[in-house]
């Protein structure tokens, strides 16, 4: 690749550059709103779940019944239901509105909680649903892919440029003109690294940060619509004890569910590194902080 652009005219690129990094914007702006308007179909067609309408299951139709009422208690509509077919108890909620909201629950959630308990998950996903958070992680999502356009552009620029050749030709250039171009071409490279490297990593960890910020939100929101802390703490407790990763839910969307589904290697840790990798803050943590609330409501 790199003998096939340093034989082209220079020329060539400056002309055709306008136009590729024109169609490559466009092309993102397509992606970014194709992600936006079909973001939660994507994640619910990638755990296999189902919708729940009319069911004969008893405890398919509590499940119902549990989101009806917490969607009361947190005045939003009623989202749709889903029961995603995994035997690790998880839940999560998607959607960029309140009015286009999806809440589903592993097979294994609605096996293993109690009705209480159910009503407290469901009350913590309603939350998000709430607080915006489901939109708050698409858009962070959305800044990961902006970036790489940007990554993309400088690569352009980069191979376009008249000093681009190699870097051992750039010291060796001498004159106003040439020197200044290898030195543009030094901070472009330097930039496209940047961009390349340091980038999409500080974007994700922005948004295991912000995950774990909403979740101890979303908990205290949850609370409140229950008036139960202690239901919910219980069934922290229980999901926290499954052994098995959630495999039907992929590390992409671990941000989006009350616990990481990842089989809770980092979540239970503390420390700086566990702070830095982890979706969700320490479940003992939250459960204890939990626990506080229902002590102060006796």
């Amino acid at each position: 690749m790199h003998l096939w652009t340093s034989i082209q005219d220079p020329e060539a690129y400056r002309h055709n550059f306008p136009l590729l990094g024109i169609a490559a914007t466009l092309l993102g702006s397509g992606m970014t709103w194709h992600a936006w308007r079909s973001g939660a179909k994507r994640v619910l067609w990638s755990t296999r779940a189902r919708e729940v309408k009319n069911p004969d299951d008893p405890k398919e139709k509590m499940l119902l019944n549990v989101v009806e009422e917490m969607a009361i208690a947190s005045g939003l509509p009623r989202p749709k239901v889903w029961i995603v077919p995994d035997p690790d108890p998880n839940a999560f909620a998607t959607g960029m509105d309140e009015k286009n909201a999806h809440v589903a629950v592993t097979q294994g959630l609605l096996d293993t909680l109690n009705r209480d308990e159910l009503q407290g998950v469901i009350a913590h996903e309603m939350a998000h649903i709430k607080s915006h958070d489901t939109r708050l992680m698409t858009l962070l999502a959305a800044l990961v892919g902006t970036i790489a356009l940007i990554s993309d552009a400088m690569a352009r620029i980069l191979r376009s440029s008249p000093g681009r050749s190699t870097a051992s030709t750039i010291p060796r250039r001498s004159g106003g003109k040439k020197d200044g171009l290898g030195a543009l071409a030094v901070v472009i490279l330097a930039v496209w690294l940047l961009t390349l490297i340091l980038a999409p990593l500080i974007s994700q960890l922005l948004a295991m940060a912000v995950s774990r910020k909403r979740e101890f939100l979303a908990d205290a929101m949850a609370a409140q619509f229950t008036r139960n802390p202690a239901a919910l703490a219980s069934a922290l407790r229980k999901i926290e004890d499954a052994a098995q990763p959630t495999a039907s839910i992929h590390r992409g969307t671990a941000h989006l569910c009350i616990a990481d589904p990842m089989g809770r290697r980092v979540t239970h840790r503390q420390g700086l590194l566990a702070d830095l990798l982890a979706t969700h803050p320490p479940m003992a943590v939250r459960i204890a902080r939990l626990k506080a609330m229902a002590y102060q409501n006796r």
